[in-house]
């Protein structure tokens, strides 16, 4: 086949959703999945490195905050700008450039000797893991098929929680064992730098992609990868037409695409959307990030504190098993929903906790349910929009949220003074709650084909 005659994207589009899960689905989820736990390990880590300097280097609670909020600042940055590069310049390369970016970054933080220097390591840090998590769900979404899609999306979610308690791990066992634990922990955060060198030649680029930039030999090559890795046939050729004939993209320049999220089609869910991701960022990053040094100010030493967070973190996977079963059973919106006031009711529980048992458990029931939410809250966010504004519509969603995660924990230490950890979480459970009710403007594409305009 030739670029005179194309596979429509329609078509190509129906030939990865009538596949099996193959090989081939496998090594672009666990690819993809290992940059998206490497990204959890360095977020997860900054919790417990902001406990250990907070000691070391007498450092105030608005300058911990900071740690925390200039690398947010980066993520708001990186996710809208990445977001605009992936349909521009592909899935594959942004998202190998934004896991060169942080972990290069991570790893010089290993060297700082001030906090200015580590404030600046931070920013940067921000930038690649803000521009990498949107790509990374737009690029599996476009290769997995409908009656799977959702599941897939939150099994790559879930690659999370093994990221995050990688970083407990490490929180647990190497920060506290000497003075430059954290130096060991940020240099261990380099790894993904390395890592990028396999997604950029490891993995293929998303043939919807391809085929909406005109490249149809590649991604006609890409389609029938998977279809060998299938043992099925290629589509006959009576199923190439025209490219004339195929519906035209939604926007093909970053103003238009920037537009067309508020047109008329788009607009209330992208508003619901922006709503859902400020809310869970505020709420997630606010109570996560701080919940290691809010133990220790309860009066539990670090080792104990870190090992709860440990256990807390664990609660993870269950979390999203359950949400990657239900969202293909009750949909994405009743999903994440559910999951969105499961949330609001353990924050409650959490924040008048008053012995380790009761912390433990509201915990692991705040992790349970708020990352069974953040999983479908990653599938719903690509099948909003349509192949050539894909990219753009989840990046500006996450970019949304992530002035949330800015204003979260410079929020928490002025919160905490005020009313202490009672009040601090029902503040939370507030924003989770307002996020329940959002989701139900989003529209629910289970089961159906992705808009491929």
């Amino acid at each position: 086949m030739t670029d005179a005659e194309p596979h429509t994207a329609a078509s190509l589009s129906e030939r990865l959703d009538a596949l099996p899960f193959t090989r081939r689905h496998l090594r672009v989820l666990t690819g993809s999945g290992l940059g998206w736990a490497l990204d959890a390990m360095d977020v997860g880590l900054i919790s417990f490195v902001i406990a250990a300097l907070a000691v070391q280097w007498n450092l105030q609670p608005q300058e911990t905050a900071w740690i925390a909020s200039v690398g947010f600042i980066g993520m708001a940055i990186g996710a809208s700008v990445g977001g605009l590069l992936a349909d521009r310049f592909g899935r594959r390369s942004v998202f190998a450039i934004t896991l060169l970016v942080y972990g290069l970054a991570t790893g010089a933080s290993a060297l700082v000797g001030g906090l200015a220097a580590l404030l600046v390591l931070r920013f940067l840090v921000g930038l690649g893991l803000g521009g990498e998590l949107p790509v990374a769900s737009t690029y599996v979404s476009e290769f997995a098929p409908a009656r799977m899609r959702g599941r897939l999306i939150v099994i790559l979610e879930a690659f999370w929680a093994i990221g995050w308690t990688a970083a407990a791990l490490i929180g647990y066992f190497v920060i506290p064992a000497s003075d430059a634990g954290w130096r060991w922990a940020f240099a261990l955060g380099a790894i993904p730098a390395a890592y990028a060198l396999f997604v950029r030649w490891g993995l293929p680029e998303s043939a919807r992609w391809l085929a909406r930039r005109g490249r149809h030999a590649e991604a006609e090559s890409v389609v029938r990868s998977f279809e060998e890795a299938a043992g099925a046939a290629s589509a006959p050729s009576s199923a190439a037409v025209a490219t004339a004939d195929a519906e035209p993209p939604v926007a093909t320049s970053v103003g238009s695409r920037l537009a067309a999220l508020w047109a008329r089609e788009f607009r209330t869910r992208t508003a619901c959307l922006w709503l859902v991701w400020f809310c869970v960022n505020f709420s997630y990053y606010g109570a996560f990030i701080w919940i290691p040094s809010i133990l220790v100010a309860q009066g539990y030493d670090l080792v104990r504190s870190f090992g709860f967070t440990l256990i807390i973190t664990l609660a993870q996977l269950p979390g999203y098993a359950a949400a990657a079963w239900l969202i293909e059973v009750w949909g994405r919106r009743l999903t994440l929903s559910v999951f969105l006031i499961g949330s609001a009711v353990a924050a409650v529980f959490f924040g008048t906790a008053d012995t380790a048992g009761a912390v433990i458990a509201a915990g692991m029931a705040l992790s349970f349910f708020n990352l069974g939410a953040w999983g479908a809250l990653y599938a719903v966010t690509p099948e909003m929009y349509p192949t050539s504004l894909r990219a753009t519509g989840s990046g500006w969603a996450a970019g949304a949220g992530r002035i949330a995660s800015i204003i979260a924990p410079l929020s928490v230490p002025l919160l905490l003074s005020a009313g202490g950890a009672a009040t601090l979480f029902i503040v939370f459970a507030v924003f989770f709650a307002i996020a329940a009710a959002a989701a139900w403007g989003l529209v629910d594409r289970r089961g159906a084909a992705l808009d491929d305009r």
